[in-house]
Parts: C-alpha cells; sequence; structure tokens
C-alpha cells in the first residue's frame, strides 16, 4: 500500500496569506526531509509572490543555478546594492544575467546612486559612526522599498544552519515580523557541499573566493578566512554580529535607526 501524501500537500495551492504557525509547522515537516531542489520545486506551486533576495554568494547562486533547471520562469531576483560592494561582486551580477535568463532588480539607499551620494547624506564611515543606521539604511530600507514595490509575499534565501550565529536553528520556512515568508532552501548544506555543487555545475562564482574570502559582503566589513576558520569568521571581524539587519526584526532595526 503506497504511503499517504503528507498534510501538507493538501494545502491551497497558492498558500494563503497570512500562513498560521499550524499550518507553518506543517510545511516544515514536510520541507526538512526534502533536498533542496524538491524544497523549490514545491515553493513554485506553493508560495505566492516569490522572488530571491541576494547578493550573489555561493548559496544563493546554487539556487538561482537549480531555479534555472527546474522552471523556464524562475523568480526575479532582488540585489540590494549597497554601493559598497567589491567590484568582483558587480563583475558576478554582470555574469549571472548573462548565464540565467532571470530578470534583476536593483535597489539602492533612498536617494543615493553612488557612494558621493551616500556620504553627502549620512556622511563618511557610517558602518563604523553608527552600525544600525548603516544596516537599515542600505538593507533594510531598500529592501522593504523593494518588497512593497513588487508585491512581494516571500524570498528565497541563501542561508544555512551550518553558518551558525542566528542561523543555527534555521527551518525552511520562516515568517518575520512583517508577515514576509523566507524560504531556505539549502538550510541543511554546509559550506563544503556548496561549493562541490558550485563546481560540478560551472555556476558562475565571485573571483574573491579564490583569494581566500568565503562568506562576501561590503568591503570595510569583510577579510579573508584562514584555514580552518568558520565560513563566515571574516564577515564583521571583532564584532559580536552576525547579520546585516536584512534577516533581523524589521520594527526593531527602523526604530534603532536615526533618521
Amino acid at each position: 500500500m503506497a504511503n499517504a501524501p503528507h498534510p501538507a500537500l493538501s494545502l491551497p495551492k497558492p498558500l494563503g496569506l497570512p500562513l498560521a504557525p499550524d499550518a507553518l509547522d506543517l510545511i516544515n515537516s514536510y520541507l526538512k526531509d526534502l533536498t533542496p531542489e524538491e524544497i523549490l520545486k514545491w515553493a513554485i506551486g506553493y508560495v505566492p509572490g516569490l522572488y530571491q533576495t541576494t547578493a550573489f554568494g555561493l548559496t544563493g547562486l546554487v539556487a538561482i543555478d537549480m531555479l534555472s533547471k527546474i522552471t523556464s520562469t524562475p523568480p526575479p531576483l532582488i540585489f540590494l546594492d549597497t554601493l559598497y560592494h567589491f567590484p568582483e561582486t558587480y563583475d558576478l551580477v554582470e555574469e549571472v544575467k548573462q548565464r540565467y535568463t532571470v530578470p534583476v532588480h536593483v535597489y539602492k539607499p533612498e536617494g543615493c546612486e553612488t557612494v558621493q551620494d551616500f556620504e553627502r547624506k549620512y556622511g563618511e564611515r557610517l558602518w563604523e559612526n553608527d552600525e544600525d543606521t548603516y544596516d537599515y539604511a542600505v538593507k533594510v530600507e531598500p529592501a522593504k522599498r523593494a518588497y512593497e514595490a513588487l508585491g512581494v509575499k516571500a524570498v528565497i534565501t541563501g542561508r544555512r544552519s551550518s553558518q551558525g550565529g542566528d542561523r543555527a536553528s534555521l527551518q525552511p520556512l520562516e515568517v518575520d515580523s512583517t508577515g514576509l515568508l523566507k524560504l531556505n532552501p539549502l538550510f541543511s548544506w554546509n559550506f563544503h557541499f556548496v561549493e562541490w555543487y558550485i563546481t560540478q555545475n560551472a555556476v558562475p562564482r565571485n573571483k574573491l573566493l579564490d583569494q581566500g574570502y568565503k562568506s562576501i559582503g561590503d568591503w570595510h566589513s569583510t577579510s579573508k578566512v584562514a584555514d580552518g576558520q568558520d565560513e563566515r569568521a571574516g564577515r564583521w571581524a571583532g564584532k559580536e554580529k552576525s547579520e546585516c539587519g536584512l534577516h533581523k526584526d524589521y520594527f526593531v532595526m527602523k526604530a534603532k535607526a536615526k533618521p
């Protein structure tokens, strides 16, 4: 006798929002045993208003590649351009655009097109002088603006539990304080498995990864990682910090930021 379908598969397509806690638990009980490809296939069928937010890190690139093989119309990408990315990151964005037929929506800090615009508005080295305002200005507010403008109800992230910090207890699907769904299809993969996929599938990657970097963000808060160190040890080195604000409570981040 064949096994009965999991109860999560009886939920409406697309899911009704806001998602009730019991429905979220049911979904996660189903997704936790699936492969990343299976999670993504499920999401395409069930999750409304689905986009992928990405800074073009390795895990996000894996999801982009997987989606290109799952569907001819993958979820559009949202790139939050902080204006302080490495040149190699901007080069990678263009390479991904050429390789994959997926729209890329770019959002920058409000009212700013260049670093000069940003520093006229906030002053120089804001990331040192007021870290909370910096995180809000370059990531949190642009993301909120993008989600409202594009009608985003859910985002695919590149977060993994093996990255530690706030991500250690990650679930396949989460709901944040604004009601946004966050899908973490590679939540159970480690860094070596991600690297293996990238190599096996010839996925475009940031050239800085060949220079001792593992997790790449803004140039001023990213450093090389020594052998044996955690993959995110090069992000905000020396600080008790593991997230840029994008995956923290929106209302808390907004309250901390200075107008």
